[in-house]
């Protein structure tokens, strides 16, 4: 005989949550795996769990408004003849048109030049205006090659071969068919409302060896102008950071788990890859070891939101942070003004539900004529230059506090961490002790 305790409420199931139930449910009734945009919703060790340890009488910090502190950072110096120099170690990150309307693509170029740092193409090719209106555009090269000419290749200012995705390492993305309008279509040589399914994997090579003919022709292309990233997914960074130095590379781009997509599989995002706290160490020990740190720059992305966020990935080794989801938000995404709309789609602002649809009522991650009409490319572009600026001023508001004239001077020793896994993935003492998990003694 069953009894209920009625002085206690019924308990509910953490492995069995209610999210879990209603998944099952879906599933079962549906028989197809979730899709959805944006990057992992779990929550994982990240920059948070680290704090700076500020100059007191054994470091002496900077005034403010007297002692300047540097923020350039210059990219490509190892091969390239004509590497590039940006005002902020802060860059936007890959996100194609397709995924996003033409007037936010053109936003994201026009606050990044303000701003004087970088902006990139992402997967289906480059648009005249996004050209147009940045000062400096990195060309994204893609298994699916969507776009691709070398015409554009010339027409960059870098070139980044994307190896991996960070909320999807060794998996291709997906755009619905609801994004594939006739221009999209025709840059991508696709039929009109058919879902696209990405690669996985490039064609043309199948390991690092065939990786650096590739980056050889693209050079030739280029006449050894243009810097040459490659970027993986944070899954095995040590190996593939020391692996895109041996093919040839002048820039490493790193992105980790909490790096958004345009669509990918739920289960891919939340279950496949590595915090990006977890990766940014092992990458840059593969630099030290080669004796390429600082020679070949790393770029960190995924989970960028501030300017503490940029401070510590520089302390902990990186030249540059690149942002995505946060330079959308910048722009007016996900944005409470559209709740009313956002709850018709069934979703809420803030919840990024809504990115893989192509409904977004804020007419940024859309190709619906009138959404898009709704999104402003100048205003929007200046609230993004507003935010870069902010970022930058708040890096340099903690490297002077640490005593640095320079982001780049930051070093891991300026940092503790708060929790046992933060100072194990980030190898910085755990705070009060001198000793982190792997460190041995205490």
């Amino acid at each position: 005989m069953s009894y209920h305790n009625p002085f206690t409420p019924p308990r509910k199931s953490a492995t069995f949550d209610d999210h879990t139930l209603a998944e099952i449910r879906r599933a079962a009734a549906t028989g197809i795996y979730d899709i959805r945009g944006a990057g992992t919703k779990r929550k994982v060790p990240h920059f948070d769990d680290l704090l700076f340890l500020g100059a007191s009488i054994s470091r002496y910090p900077l005034e403010g408004y007297r002692e300047k502190c540097d923020t350039t950072v210059t990219l490509g110096t190892r091969f390239a003849k004509k590497p590039i120099t940006l005002k902020t170690p802060i860059t936007i990150a890959g996100m194609s048109f397709g995924a996003l309307s033409g007037n936010a693509k053109e936003a994201l170029g026009r606050g990044a030049t303000i701003a004087g740092t970088s902006t990139t193409t992402g997967d289906g090719g480059m648009t005249d205006e996004e050209r147009g209106h940045s000062q400096t555009l990195v060309y994204q090269y893609l298994p699916s090659r969507y776009g691709m000419n070398p015409k554009d290749l010339r027409r960059a200012d870098a070139i980044e071969v994307v190896v991996g995705q960070g909320a999807k390492p060794g998996g291709g993305g997906m755009l619905l068919g609801q994004k594939i309008s006739d221009r999209v279509a025709n840059m991508r040589n696709l039929p009109k409302g058919i879902d696209q399914r990405s690669a996985c994997r490039h064609p043309d090579w199948t390991g690092p060896d065939d990786l650096e003919i590739k980056i050889l022709e693209l050079r030739e292309i280029t006449d050894w102008e243009k810097p040459i990233y490659i970027k993986v997914g944070g899954a095995r960074p040590y190996y593939d950071t020391a692996l895109a130095v041996k093919a040839g590379a002048d820039v490493v781009v790193l992105d980790g788990m909490q790096g958004g997509t345009a669509a990918t599989q739920d289960v891919f995002i939340e279950n496949v890859g590595m915090p990006t706290l977890a990766c940014i160490r092992p990458a840059v020990q593969a630099l030290q070891d080669l004796g390429m740190h600082r020679k070949v720059q790393l770029i960190v992305s995924g989970g960028i939101r501030s300017g503490a966020d940029v401070a510590k990935a520089l302390a902990l080794g990186a030249d540059a942070v690149a942002i995505g989801t946060a330079a959308l938000v910048a722009l007016g995404d996900n944005d409470p003004h559209w709740e009313a709309e956002y709850q018709k789609l069934g979703t809420t602002a803030g919840a990024y539900d809504d990115w893989h649809e192509g409904k977004d009522p804020a007419g940024i991650t859309t190709q619906d004529p009138e959404l898009a009409a709704r999104l402003d490319p100048v205003a929007a572009g200046r609230r993004l230059a507003n935010y870069l600026k902010v970022m930058t001023l708040e890096a340099q508001t903690i490297a002077r506090a640490c005593g640095k004239n320079h982001l780049h001077n930051l070093e891991p020793e300026d940092l503790v961490a708060l929790t046992m896994e933060a100072a194990a993935m980030a190898q910085v003492p755990l705070a009060g002790t001198n000793w982190f998990p792997g460190k041995g003694g205490f």
